[in-house]
């Protein structure tokens, strides 16, 4: 059925603001899986309804491992959202992805160990497929979207998603190119996974700031990673990626077509309705809104 986009829009370093959103209101949205990072700056560009969220939370107070990504997702889908546009800093693991390009994520690697990575416990068990991850739907119309702000992007890439707060080892950073990664990053897992869970469809742009630490430095003259560095990059990515973002909303389709994300629910659901708990159930009223009121 079609119905109005609503784009979640989550910010990633850098990027803390969304300028051009019209009636803006900061609403602190409350989820039963706790806060999310910040308050939501609900809104409108032009005809499309908005909701920002700063990952980070604004001034960028929360560490990666600590992120709240359910309440995150929680709060976005009942802040109405219908889409989520992710943007993240990004390491890049390839020579031709340098520092200011643009990347479209396809695929990711979890390697993240300590975050809670699913709404779906025993008592309600769940099994949504992530064989392809994100949107293809959004995922074009970003890539199209920074084109024509004349950024530079690479798309069809690899995100493999570390815990952090650290960096890389060298070994570290040279294995996870062995494994086929394109870019790393610490945040968009389990965002990723969550948001399917949501029946979110779920797209991310990666913004490269670095090469992570992977060229050897007699070969390239690469060095690790430096924070004011990625800080500098980050500058100039954020100016790239709000300009991109507001492309991207200016180039929706007026009708949003129906996406099978939207009822992917409908076959991952496992435990039987009669078996299934009721305090566990009662916190999925947002992210599994729509199959409950089904039956």
């Amino acid at each position: 059925m079609a119905k109005d986009w609503c784009i979640g829009i989550i910010g990633g370093s850098g990027l803390y603001d969304i300028e051009g959103i019209e009636d803006q209101q900061w609403l602190m949205i409350d989820t039963p899986w706790g806060d999310p990072s910040d308050e939501i700056l609900c809104g409108r560009i032009g005809d499309v309804k908005v909701r920002f969220l700063p990952r980070h939370g604004r001034g960028h107070p929360i560490s990666p491992t600590e992120l709240n990504s359910r309440a995150n997702i929680d709060a976005l889908k009942r802040a109405g959202c219908t889409d989520i546009l992710a943007i993240s800093a990004v390491g890049s693991l390839r020579e031709e992805i340098e520092p200011g390009r643009f990347a479209i994520v396809e695929q990711f690697i979890d390697n993240t160990r300590h975050r809670a990575s699913t709404f779906y416990t025993s008592g309600f068990v769940t099994h949504v497929s992530m064989a392809d991850p994100v949107c293809p739907r959004l995922s074009e119309m970003a890539a199209k979207a920074i084109s024509e702000c004349k950024g530079k992007v690479a798309t069809g890439t690899t995100y493999l998603a570390m815990e952090g707060p650290q960096f890389s080892t060298r070994a570290e950073s040279r294995m996870y190119r062995a494994w086929g990664a394109d870019v790393i990053g610490m945040t968009a897992m389990p965002e990723a996974k969550l948001a399917r869970e949501a029946e979110l469809p779920y797209a991310l742009i990666g913004m490269s700031t670095d090469y992570d630490c992977w060229r050897a430095t007699d070969e390239f003259g690469g060095e690790a990673v430096d924070v004011a560095e990625v800080l500098e990059q980050m500058k100039v990515n954020g100016a790239l990626a709000r300009a991109a973002v507001l492309k991207f909303i200016e180039n929706l389709p007026k009708t949003r077509k129906a996406s099978p994300i939207d009822t992917c629910l409908d076959t991952a659901v496992i435990t039987a309705p009669a078996e299934r708990d009721p305090a566990l159930t009662a916190k999925l009223d947002a992210v599994a809104g729509r199959l409950l009121k089904n039956g």
